[in-house]
């Protein structure tokens, strides 16, 4: 298409708000034609510091705004099935936050809807695929420097988690980054979870198992080992190391500026994804609009947010039985081949 791309943002959440002001102030070909939030003050806050931008409670009102190209989706994982189909109801382009949907069968009616269209109009929100140090990683196995891919070590934590976190989430909503990343990286399928959990931090807060070691299996006959750690109480940290047959690479490790000073060194921890991915998201974001202005879809698409919800399903069943359980997946459509 050409000519600004008109996109309605639905979910005026952290996450939603973010892509709001990203996408009115840091990218270019694009423009917040509407917004959608059950918080009606909210989402008339949000709209009213927007030149054209129309405000909505209701989704299907937001879709269905004047000027609308394409929708980004930020609402709740429940609510993203709904949404997404809608869209595809009226054959808009959609960017969805992670999870696609919190099950794999919901992703599964959303890859028939697509199927139905005869081609692909959904990008999930994986944006680690654009950070730049996942990205030098990726080039780097992809080229065979490090030879046949071994491990991947991972370790991801936050400094607290929020008062509503629950175990499942551990695996839903966290490692389910790691679970992309890897397939991504590898260009392999998680084929079996196994979940194994030390004695709860006494941060953790009461009921939630907190910290968890997950190994996930794929088809290649990599390993994947997850230190998922949500209240580790000093910051925010995403290291991964691929180790090949020839060599290995760590990226995570980035540091701040370091500072010497009377008799000390030392340097800063980030505190939250929204800093450390920043700039993820704002390539994310910007070329999902460049990509969409071009009709195309070129980010991980419905297929991963299926198998990434398949994968956290037999994840979240390991967590409960303690036993090593495998992926189960469907055939893969010709569409996403």
């Amino acid at each position: 298409m050409s000519g600004t791309l008109g996109i309605a943002v639905i979910g005026t959440g952290r996450m939603g708000a973010d892509h709001v002001r990203r996408i009115d102030r840091v990218i270019s070909g694009a423009r917040v034609a509407a917004v959608a939030d059950p918080d009606g003050d909210r989402v008339k806050e949000i709209a009213a510091g927007i030149e054209g931008c129309a405000a909505f409670t209701d989704p299907s009102a937001a879709l269905a705004a004047p000027g609308v190209d394409a929708v980004l989706i930020a609402s709740p994982g429940p609510a993203h099935e709904a949404t997404v189909l809608e869209a595809l109801g009226r054959e808009l382009p959609v960017l969805c936050e992670k999870p696609l949907t919190p099950d794999p069968a919901g992703a599964l009616r959303i890859m028939e809807a697509e199927q139905r269209l005869g081609r692909r109009l959904v990008q999930v929100g994986f944006m680690r695929r654009h950070d730049a140090e996942y990205e030098r990683l990726k080039a780097l196995l992809d080229a065979g420097e490090l030879g046949r891919p071994l491990f991947l070590h991972c370790r991801h934590r936050n400094a607290s988690s929020p008062s509503f976190f629950t175990t499942e989430m551990l695996v839903n909503d966290s490692v389910v980054h790691e679970v992309d990343a890897a397939r991504w990286l590898l260009g392999q399928e998680v084929t079996a979870v196994t979940v194994l959990s030390p004695a709860s931090s006494a941060a953790a807060p009461e009921g939630l198992r907190d910290p968890q070691f997950i190994l996930l299996e794929t088809s290649g006959g990599a390993l994947v080992d997850v230190e998922i750690f949500v209240n580790c109480g000093f910051g925010y940290q995403v290291v991964c190391e691929a180790v090949g047959e020839s060599g290995s690479a760590r990226i995570g490790d980035g540091q701040s500026v370091l500072v010497q000073s009377r008799g000390r060194w030392g340097g800063e921890i980030t505190q939250d994804y929204t800093v450390r991915f920043a700039d993820a998201y704002d390539r994310q974001v910007r070329r999902w609009v460049e990509a969409t202005r071009r009709g195309e879809v070129t980010g991980p698409g419905a297929w991963d947010g299926y198998a990434a919800a398949a994968v956290s399903e037999a994840g979240v069943t390991a967590q409960r039985t303690g036993i090593r359980t495998e992926v189960s997946l469907a055939p893969k459509p010709a569409l996403y081949a």
